[in-house]
Parts: structure tokens; C-alpha cells; sequence
């Protein structure tokens, strides 16, 4: 588990690690400092006047209390007029992240800043490994901060062989009081991530670190230091590394995203437009429904939380980021005006067997996931939680709750259409597509539109649909939710109850029960059938309690698919076509990473999005950040394991290691 760091204030009021004995920043101008060092030095306000991309990346070894970001945050802002680049994107790493109090009286020293600091400390992170992603100012400033020690983090992230980093910030404590991070593989991995012509800012002038850095493919040199110090190091990276930063089976081709069509009109789609428009990038949507949310997101009430497992899996990373990540974008909506019913009034995960239980003990006693996140309770303390009584222990996760999915998904696409001019159109359901020369065509049986340069399918159970996605594996797995009439004492329920369905607070008088779980099924039916086992599971764990049975009655009921794949993973990336990855990567049979042959691709531009299962709320918002950060070749917010897991040509390459193709 990830630990905050122990630091106290000095006599001037500057923040100093206890385990390095080291100030943060320094007593009499550290912002001057920042701006001088490592701003300054790297020439960044030269070079966002005239950059190779639309957005500019900075990293930086050490976020300490984040006043380098702040202070290149600001001077992005202030140069404005002059820059060519809108969207500055800053990387950090971090062992010991501050505690969110200690940064919000560490950064009081500085007024100049304190609008930044204030949605700094608004969106800062809990203590968990990994990466988070905080968006600022509608996308123009994007920040990925990553928790852990950085000579493990950055093997860990997803970058294209293209590289990624302008612009490095080697910070952190002093090499003599932090050596073991002042390392020769560090600087070896800085090159790994770093463009072309990547430049480096140091404060201080060592010569091991002059040394290590040239080793590794810098060309260095003394500048003038800040102050009373004499010296420091700046640098530039002539050639990036030739090492190849992610398996080509598992790589994404950068897109332009001129022209964009959207099927589908759920959370995915909701999400994916966001991501978009905070780009400037405009989206056409098509949606068969005469509404937006008409499907997997129609519930009225939809639990928003994390699937966590004792250990860091694939899965519990996922989930875990996402739900972060998701919690801050919906609560940003609310700040801003934009309405939706909901209640962050945390989940409560009831140990309604001693398997439960056993299980639930398990991830305690692991310790993976920080006390903010997730915490164990009794039965006393679960009944108190929910505020009726509950015969079960459990797990509480606080910042969960739950949301209404289809008023939702209605704020995402009014905060998109703030942003760019984002159409819909519905009652269209798109039946055919076609790659032409001009671009993909789209039918919808009478009407041909189009040309687009990008297709992304969002369209749940239905995304298989096309003669160029049919081979997709997907299934589907129905569920039916119950709507029950409250009763005066079920009114008092404060948090979502879990068992092996959910239960949720009253809204409009009503509570949601359920679900029920029919595999390989499409029907939206609802039937009398499934309302009578969502009230027979509820009884099987309550029927003792006063509120379950003085509940009233089923009034009415709501049924959706839940699109799944059998890894229980989304599929997020290009539309592949078997027999092209089959072909270029036949050496995998043989047990060969090298000898590849080149990919045909003759599905370019069509995408797919899909398979988010019962939890697209959770996951939707974060995927499709990492989806469009793929395509316009930005830094992503997802690690390369989890890149891997999601990407469409997983199942294909599986098969392929296993000999099984």
C-alpha cells in the first residue's frame, strides 16, 4: 500500500520530509525557483509557440506539493496568446504522496497560485498505486499523477514507440539525501519515454547525474543556477530510443479524428463524446432510440462502484482507477449546473455468507486498497451506516452511491455540446457500414451518410451487428431490476445495500431491487416471473428485518443486456480482422517475438467500445479517456497490462501462444 509522507513545517512554515530531512521547496522563493529551473531552462514558453502537436508533455520525477505543476500551469495560461499548443499535459511520479491537508497549508505559502491550488486540492487523489488522471479546465490541462516509486511505475506505462515526454522536470530530494532514485536506470527510462529532441531541467550540477544522464543518450551541459547556486544541468535528447515501448499486436495507430460517427447512445457513447469535445474534436451520433439511454443505461437508479479483489489484479486496477477517475467527472458535472438525481451516500457490501465474509477478510488483511477507499465494518456499524437495521458486516466504500444513469448520460452530452457542437441523431439505426475510398460510408437500410475518417461502435449487445464486427465473442447477459414502493421506514435506508443483487435508497418513493442474471440472452422483456425472484432474493437475506417487510408493492420493472466478454473485460481499440493478425504474427505460434509481418488493417478507422457489462458507470469515463488518449498519441492514463486486457486483438493473440490458431 501506498504511504503518505511524514512531514513537518518548519520554523518559516516550509513543508520538510521527516524520512529525507529535506525542505519541499525553498523558505524564500520557491515558485521563482520552479519557474527558473525548470520552466526557463527547458525553454518551454520558446516552444509552445511553435510545437509539433496540439498538446505539450512535461514530466516530472518528484510532485512533492506540486508547485512545478502549478507554476507550468500558470505560465501555459499566461502565454495563451502566443502558443500554438491547447493542452498542456503534465506526468509526475510520486513514492510518497503528500496528505491532502498538508498540501492545502503547503501551498497556502503561495497566493499568486491559489486558483490553481485550490482545483489542485479540490481533485487530489487518495493514497493508491498507480495512476491518476485529473482533467482541468474542460481538458486544456490534464494531469497524471502516479503513486509509487518511479523506478516501477514508469515500466508499467502504456507509450507508443514514438515516445511521449518534451520536457522533464528531474526533481526530487537532493541526490545525497535521496540517492536511490538518482539511478542510471532511471535515466535509461527517461529516454524511453522521451520524443525527440526531449529536453531535461535539474537544480542541481552533480557529476554522476551529468554523467548517467549522457550515458543514457542526453547531451548536456552547465547552466547558470537559481540564486546562490552556482550551477545546474539542462540537456536534450538528439535521438529517442530505438527500443520498442509496446508489442506491435498490441499497439494503437494514431488517428486524426476529423470526421467522427458514434453508434450508440448509452455511458459509453456519453463518455466517448466527452473525451472528444475536451479535445475540440466534433462527434456525430446515431442512436436507434427516440432518447438517449434507452438501454443498459435506462435503469432508474444505477449503483456507482469499484469491483475490488484482495490483490491488484487486472480487474481490481481497473475498476479501481475508474471509479476515481468516473466519481471526479460526475461530481465536476454537479459543480458546474449540470443536474442528475443521485446520492453519494457510499455502498455498503453486505458479508451475507460466511464465503462473503471469508473473502471480504481476505482484502482487509491484504491491505491493498488505502482505509478512504474501502473499509471493513461490523454489523453494528453497517446497521448505523445504513440507518436500518442490517444483520450483516461488511465492506463500506464511502465515495460510492448511486446515480440515475439516463439523466446522466443526458449531463455528459450537454457538457460536451458546451464544448463543441456535438449532433445527434435518433430513431436512426445504422444497419450497414462500408470502407470506401472517401472514407466509411454508413446505411440505415434507405439512407447512405457519411463520408466519416472514424467509426466507433458503442452500441452495447448490439456492436457484433456488422458484417465487419460479427466475429466479435461477445454474449449478453439479461437483467431485471424491480421497482418497489418505499414504506415510511424504508425511507430511512441511507447507502446502497449489496447481497448478491443491490438495493437503493428510496427516489420518488420507490427502491430499486434486483438484478436478475440470464446468460446468452438479448430480450429487454420484462416479466412478472423476475420481479418475483428480485422480492424472493431480497427476503432470503432481510426477512427478519421490519423494513423489508413492511415494504409495499412491485409497481414496475425495468430489463437490460448487459454486454460481456468471457474475460469479464471491456474491448476498447481498432476493429481487427482475425486472418490479417493471424498472418503477421504467426511467429507467436512458434514461441517468437520478432519476425513480424505488417498488419493489413482493412478495418482502419472503425473502433469498438463495448462490453462494459454491469458496471459501465464505473468504467466508462476513464476507457474512453484512454481510447481517444491512444488515438491522438497522448499520454494514457491506463497501464500497459491493462492496454493489453482491453485491446480487440487479445483473444486473437491468445490464441495464437497457445497454439490454438
Amino acid at each position: 500500500m501506498i504511504q503518505n509522507a511524514k512531514i513537518h513545517f518548519n520554523e518559516q512554515g516550509t513543508p520538510v520530509a521527516d524520512e529525507f530531512d529535506d525542505v519541499y521547496f525553498s523558505n524564500d522563493d520557491g515558485l521563482q525557483e520552479s519557474n527558473y529551473v525548470f520552466f526557463k531552462q527547458n525553454r518551454i514558453d520558446i516552444r509552445l509557440q511553435n510545437h509539433d502537436q496540439a498538446h505539450f508533455t512535461i514530466a516530472e520525477t518528484g510532485f512533492g506539493t506540486g508547485l512545478n505543476f502549478l507554476n507550468a500551469w500558470q505560465q501555459f495560461d499566461t502565454l495563451e496568446p502566443q502558443r500554438n499548443v491547447n493542452r498542456l499535459h503534465f506526468i509526475s511520479f510520486e513514492k510518497f504522496p503528500v496528505a491532502r491537508d498538508d498540501l492545502v497549508k503547503a501551498l497556502a505559502a503561495w497566493p499568486t497560485v491559489s486558483n490553481y491550488a485550490k482545483k489542485l486540492c479540490a481533485s487530489y487523489p487518495i493514497a493508491l498505486q498507480g495512476c491518476h488522471r485529473l482533467v482541468f479546465d474542460d481538458g486544456a490541462v490534464v494531469l497524471d499523477l502516479w503513486f509509487g516509486d518511479v523506478a516501477q511505475s514508469i515500466p508499467q506505462m502504456s507509450v507508443s514507440q514514438r515516445g511521449i515526454v518534451d520536457a522533464w522536470f528531474l526533481d526530487g530530494f537532493a541526490p545525497s539525501k535521496n540517492p536511490q532514485m538518482w539511478q542510471p536506470s532511471l535515466f535509461d527510462a527517461m529516454v524511453k519515454l522521451s520524443r525527440r529532441d526531449a529536453t531535461v531541467a535539474t537544480f542541481t550540477a552533480a557529476g554522476f547525474v551529468r554523467r548517467g544522464l549522457q550515458e543514457a543518450g542526453f547531451m548536456m551541459a552547465k547552466s547558470k543556477g537559481y540564486g546562490k547556486k552556482r550551477e545546474m544541468l539542462i540537456g536534450y535528447l538528439p535521438e529517442p530510443s530505438d527500443k520498442q515501448q509496446e508489442k506491435p499486436y498490441f499497439s494503437h495507430v494514431p488517428r486524426t479524428l476529423e470526421k467522427v460517427a458514434i453508434i450508440g447512445g448509452g455511458i459509453a457513447s456519453a463518455s466517448l463524446v466527452l473525451a472528444l469535445a475536451q479535445r475540440g474534436k466534433h462527434a456525430h451520433l446515431f442512436c436507434e432510440d427516440e432518447q438517449l439511454a434507452m438501454g443498459a443505461s435506462h435503469n432508474r437508479q444505477g449503483a456507482v462502484y469499484p469491483h475490488l479483489q484482495a490483490d491488484y489484479t487486472i480487474q481490481s486496477e481497473m475498476y479501481a482507477h475508474s471509479f476515481l477517475f468516473a466519481k471526479r467527472l460526475y461530481q465536476s458535472l454537479l459543480d458546474e449546473g449540470f443536474a442528475y438525481s443521485h446520492q453519494w451516500c457510499g455502498v455498503l457490501l453486505q458479508a451475507i455468507s460466511h464465503t462473503v465474509k471469508e473473502r471480504q477478510a481476505n482484502i482487509i488483511e491484504k491491505g491493498t486498497w488505502p482505509l478512504p477507499l474501502l473499509r471493513a465494518v461490523n454489523e453494528v456499524e453497517a446497521s448505523e451506516l445504513a440507518q436500518i437495521e442490517t444483520p450483516y458486516s461488511g465492506l463500506y466504500i464511502e465515495q460510492a452511491g448511486w446515480v440515475s444513469p439516463s439523466e446522466l448520460t443526458q449531463a455528459l452530452y450537454k457538457k460536451s455540446h458546451q464544448l463543441t457542437n456535438t449532433s445527434i441523431q435518433f430513431n436512426t439505426k445504422i444497419t450497414s457500414l462500408e470502407n470506401t475510398s472517401q472514407g466509411w460510408m454508413l446505411s440505415n437500410g434507405t439512407t447512405c451518410i457519411g463520408p466519416f475518417s472514424d467509426v466507433f461502435i458503442c452500441a452495447g449487445e448490439h456492436s457484433d451487428g456488422f458484417e465487419q464486427t460479427a466475429s466479435l465473442p461477445l454474449h449478453g447477459v439479461r437483467g431485471q431490476v424491480s421497482h418497489i414502493q418505499a414504506s415510511s421506514e424504508s425511507q430511512k435506508l441511507a447507502t446502497v445495500l449489496c447481497h448478491k443483487g443491490y438495493f437503493t435508497p428510496a427516489h420518488d418513493n420507490l427502491h430499486c431491487m434486483g438484478a436478475t442474471f440470464d446468460k446468452n440472452t438479448k430480450s429487454r422483456e420484462v416479466t412478472n416471473d423476475d420481479n418475483t425472484t428480485n422480492r424472493q432474493q431480497l427476503n432470503s437475506f432481510y426477512r427478519k428485518q421490519s423494513w423489508n417487510q413492511s415494504l409495499g408493492e412491485i409497481v414496475d420493472a425495468k430489463a437490460a443486456v448487459r454486454c460481456c466478454f468471457s474475460d469479464h473485460l471491456p474491448m476498447v481499440g481498432e476493429m481487427i480482422c482475425e486472418k490479417d493478425v493471424d498472418t503477421a504474427f504467426a511467429n507467436l505460434r512458434k514461441g517468437k517475438q520478432f519476425g513480424f509481418g505488417e498488419l493489413t488493417r482493412p478495418h482502419q478507422g472503425l473502433h469498438v467500445f463495448t462490453g462494459l457489462g454491469a458496471r459501465g458507470l464505473c468504467s466508462a469515463p476513464l476507457l474512453a479517456e484512454h481510447f481517444v488518449s491512444c488515438l491522438l498519441d497522448e499520454p494514457r492514463p491506463l497501464s500497459e497490462r491493462l492496454n493489453e486486457a482491453l485491446h480487440p486483438a487479445r483473444f486473437a493473440i491468445r490464441g495464437l501462444l497457445r497454439k490454438e490458431r
